[in-house]
């Protein structure tokens, strides 16, 4: 039995245990590349169906071919590149996958993020100083700056810098107690702590770190039993040379009903800011973003993305969101319909995709041929499959009733208006059906 006869049989058995909408988007274009040594390499068309199957259907998946194959498989997935067509008629990649997109683990560190490291960072002069700081830090625990306080806006990257330090550590000194905490978590187990009576196993589990990082410091402000237990944990670690990491959104001096004594122990160290990027810095950004997700994109495109985001938090699903539509319509991505698809009007996305691939997706869906949609019969099933091509072609591309009429075999326009308004009263009236008019629209968009 080959990969592709074996798939069959898997998606069989997935087909049985989601819905028809979620198996239609997320299994329909995946195929198993490779089963070696107990290793299954599956194929998808986006990241984001890949982290869909993930989150929600990894352990169907992996249930199945245990099942088929009578052994216990573990799953790694790759974004395959899709194909279009040039101006000489020729395929070519939309864009190029650089490597398969694997989950990576941190060990005991379940709050840090494995791809955020300093190579995946990108560096310019808002943030070069801060970035050095975290490098020499990582390099020498608890000897160079002591502590050291990251602040600047939200989206800046301070979280990034502080876990690419715990990556590097952790990489080098795996032994090393490393700990990463946002200050609601940190209040939360002083809080708990104090209720149960029970304080002496919190104060052992924080003072016997080497690496300790406080996320958004800035929250204990006024939470007078937080800090006297964090001043406490800070000259404990101090004094048997573990290394401090704090980040806030200002400096400590402007963090107000913060105690002066523990104002005066963070700025003890270095105080670094890192101010919002710049256009050139956002496009690194990008580009870097475009690297780690496999994608080969030009500069140009990274700028036009750059031009239209400038919150930096939202650089990452602006690019996730122009590769799979653009994946999705089969077009060569450009820096224009980059930015027509930020500026999210309804008719440019739909430029993305033509009324035929609404009728071939429709026809998929409902296991029909696109002659028996165009067809006279009426048969129940038809005429569901009929009108929510209608409803789509007109929600979606914007078309004149005459048009969809003319693209589904020559209809009267009366019967384009009626079926658009069953839909229209079916959606309002059996929550159940917004499933299926989901699932084409979502495969249409990728």
């Amino acid at each position: 039995m080959n990969e592709e006869q074996l798939w069959k049989k898997i998606l069989i058995k997935v087909k049985s245990e989601v819905s028809t909408a979620n198996f239609f988007l997320l299994f329909k274009q995946t195929e198993l590349l490779s089963l070696e040594n107990n290793l299954a390499t599956i194929s998808a068309p986006s990241t984001m169906i890949i982290n869909m199957i993930q989150k929600k259907y990894l352990s169907i998946v992996q249930d199945a071919l245990e099942k088929e194959t009578g052994l216990k498989t573990d799953v790694v997935f790759t974004v395959k590149a899709q194909q279009i067509q040039n101006d000489s008629g020729n395929s070519g990649p939309l864009f190029e996958v650089k490597e398969p997109f694997v989950p990576k683990s941190v060990g005991h560190l379940p709050r840090v993020r494995a791809d955020f490291t300093f190579q995946t960072l990108a560096v310019a002069s808002s943030n070069q100083l801060a970035y050095v700081s975290a490098q020499t830090v990582s390099q020498n625990i608890g000897h160079s700056y002591n502590p050291l306080f990251i602040y600047g806006p939200v989206g800046v990257g301070k979280t990034h810098l502080m876990q690419a330090i715990a990556n590097e550590v952790y990489a080098k000194s795996p032994d090393f107690k490393i700990i990463y905490i946002t200050s609601e978590e940190f209040t939360n187990e002083v809080v708990e702590a104090i209720r149960a009576n029970d304080t002496a196993k919190m104060k052992r589990r924080f003072r016997s770190s080497v690496l300790l990082i406080i996320d958004d410091v800035q929250f204990i402000a006024g939470k007078d039993r937080v800090q006297e237990e964090l001043f406490h944990t800070f000259n404990t670690l101090i004094d048997s040379g573990g290394q401090i990491i704090l980040s806030s959104d200002r400096p400590p001096s402007e963090i107000k009903k913060l105690e002066a004594r523990l104002s005066s122990r963070f700025a003890g160290g270095l105080t670094v800011d890192i101010e919002p990027p710049d256009f050139e810095m956002r496009t690194a950004i990008i580009l870097k973003k475009a690297e780690k997700f496999g994608f080969d994109i030009s500069i140009e495109i990274a700028k036009a993305i750059a031009e239209k985001e400038q919150d930096v938090r939202s650089l990452e699903g602006a690019l996730l969101r122009i590769v799979t539509q653009a994946s999705t319509g089969k077009q060569e991505l450009t820096p224009e319909m980059a930015l027509r698809m930020l500026n999210g009007k309804k008719e440019n996305i739909t430029g993305l995709f033509h009324s035929e691939d609404i009728v071939k997706t429709a026809c998929e869906f409902y296991a029909i041929k696109p002659t028996q949609l165009k067809g006279p019969r009426r048969t129940a099933s038809l005429v569901r499959a009929r009108q929510v091509t209608m409803y789509l072609l007109q929600k979606e591309l914007g078309l004149t009733l005459s048009e969809i009429g003319n693209i589904l075999g020559g209809r009267d326009h009366t019967t384009i208006m009626h079926g658009v308004e069953k839909v229209e009263n079916m959606l309002k009236e059996i929550p159940s059906f917004s499933e299926e008019i989901q699932g084409i629209t979502q495969t249409l968009r990728g």
